[in-house]
């Protein structure tokens, strides 16, 4: 066999897990639209009743996969997986609170500036290189930012808050995942997050408590957990199959379909500079994925 027909089927194969890697990632974003699209739905619901369910429907998962794959739950990085679990409530409390208060797609776009605060943290932390490029995309995201605010026709200033404070914290997720590393296994990362999630959302439905009176109602609240959780599995999934600057983009196809889910199911009105501005996020922070991954 030649090197001609070697570089050939390389080629195919690359191919193959990018196309299955793309396949995977959309499949992510579709169950984590849905997720979105039932807290909308819930929104009569408190933030901590939203957080409990989702994150015990997710908690049973990780603990059926790491019992049958003899995984330990203390894992290695204790410290860091707390304070992981902990601002991940938080920026989740955040979010589901923010959707109460603006539309569903401008809540998702604003969550996505995360990277944004992320590479401020990790300048200050981390002591990682901001590329002036780089710099350059987070400015066009924040114009993005204040045209969401600016133009968005259900724009409230507490939702639009609980918003970008969601995404700050987020941030902060991103960090501690960054210095944990390859130290613990992923599952057990998630596990960690559900277990403290279950716990504060737990605690705060008892102070907080709505009774369900519909069965759809129930069904939707049992259903966070289960599409998050196949979300987050088949988003690690896609990673698994490609190359990180080549499927993370994809990741933004959420706000696509949330904000779909938005117009055609809750009858959401999003003007056209909303729309530009939620584009200028999505683009200037998958060119950031695309150039950072490439650079390093």
């Amino acid at each position: 066999m030649g090197c001609f027909e070697i570089l050939i089927i390389f080629a195919k194969k690359n191919l193959k897990n990018l196309s299955e890697a793309i396949r995977f990632m959309l499949l992510s974003t579709l169950a984590f639209a849905l997720m979105n699209a039932f807290i909308k739905e819930l929104n009569h619901y408190s933030p901590f009743q939203l957080v409990f369910f989702r994150s015990f429907g997710s908690l049973i998962f990780t603990t059926i996969y790491l019992k049958v794959n003899k995984i330990s739950f203390r894992g290695n990085k204790m410290s860091l997986l707390l304070y992981r679990g902990l601002t991940g409530v938080i920026s989740m409390t955040l979010f589901f609170a923010s959707v109460q208060y603006i539309s569903v797609g401008s809540a998702v776009t604003l969550r996505y500036v995360a990277p944004l605060f992320a590479a401020i943290l990790a300048v200050i932390f981390l002591k990682e290189k901001i590329l002036p490029l780089q710099w350059f995309f987070f400015i066009i995201a924040f114009i993005g930012v204040v045209l969401i605010k600016n133009f968005d026709s259900a724009s409230s200033t507490l939702g639009l808050g609980l918003a970008i404070a969601a995404a700050f914290f987020s941030s902060i997720v991103y960090i501690l995942i960054s210095k944990i590393g390859h130290q613990d296994h992923p599952v057990i990362v998630v596990h960690y997050f559900m277990s403290i999630a279950t716990l504060v959302g737990g605690i705060g439905t008892l102070f907080f408590w709505t009774e369900p009176v519909k069965t759809l109602d129930w069904f939707l609240l049992f259903s966070l957990g289960i599409f998050g959780y196949f979300g987050q599995l088949f988003m690690t999934k896609a990673f698994q199959f490609g190359q990180a600057y080549m499927v993370a983009p994809f990741k933004y196809v959420e706000v696509v379909f949330t904000l779909s889910l938005g117009v055609f199911y809750f009858q959401e009105v999003y003007t056209f500079w909303n729309l530009f501005g939620t584009a200028l996020v999505i683009v200037s922070l998958s060119l950031n994925v695309i150039y950072k991954s490439r650079k390093g």
